[in-house]
């Protein structure tokens, strides 16, 4: 039995398609919508119509940008063009930047590689990158994947691939967070703050 009208249905569809939304959730971002003024509702699809339309990949370092050219980050005179830090999302470079201590350039591979999601290397901006890297100019590569199972494995992965550009390739450091305690942390994060540490 259907107990929404149709157009309701296929809105509440649109929502549960969205990442972590449920159909309960939908349900009720559907609800939310019905119940905007027309001046709102026509406010809030322009957004996502205008969003669509005028954002694109950087042609430089895949992060998501409104410009035809470079975004703002590559074409700034202020980045240090020899270091590019590695991201699997553009979120990932909102959160870096919200740090305001690195100054180089990035790279977004849009993704990590996940065989059981089905997601390999030639899935991602990975071609790009060892372009980047293969034109000189570039002293450090930094991988800021994830520490986990998959982000590990992309960084590996990575670092094998740049090797013979003879480029210095890390990784983000892991280990105790800021404000906890020792006898909360698991094995394997001691394990990377042991293996982290550096001269005080």
């Amino acid at each position: 039995m259907q107990y929404f009208p149709p157009a309701l249905e296929t809105l509440v569809e649109q929502f549960a398609r969205l990442p972590g939304v449920g159909r309960k959730s939908a349900q009720r971002l559907a609800f939310y919508v019905l119940s905007l003024s027309e001046e709102d509702a026509a406010a809030f699809a322009g957004a996502i119509t205008a969003a669509k339309a005028s954002i694109r990949c950087c042609p430089v370092c895949q992060n998501l940008t409104d410009r035809d050219g470079p975004c703002a980050i590559c074409a700034s005179p202020r980045r240090d063009s020899g270091l590019i830090c590695v991201v699997a999302d553009p979120k990932d470079v909102v959160a870096i930047e919200r740090a305001q201590e690195y100054h180089g350039l990035y790279h977004v591979l849009h993704g990590v590689i996940s065989p059981m999601n089905h997601v390999g290397p030639d899935d991602l901006h990975i071609r790009e990158l060892v372009e980047r890297v293969a034109a000189g100019g570039v002293n450090e590569v930094i991988m800021a994947t994830n520490p986990d199972t998959e982000g590990e494995a992309t960084a590996m992965y990575l670092a094998r691939l740049l090797k013979p550009f003879e480029v210095k390739v890390t990784r983000l450091a892991y280990g105790i967070p800021v404000g906890s305690h020792l006898e909360f942390a698991d094995d394997a994060t001691l394990m990377r703050a042991l293996e982290g540490r550096r001269e005080l």
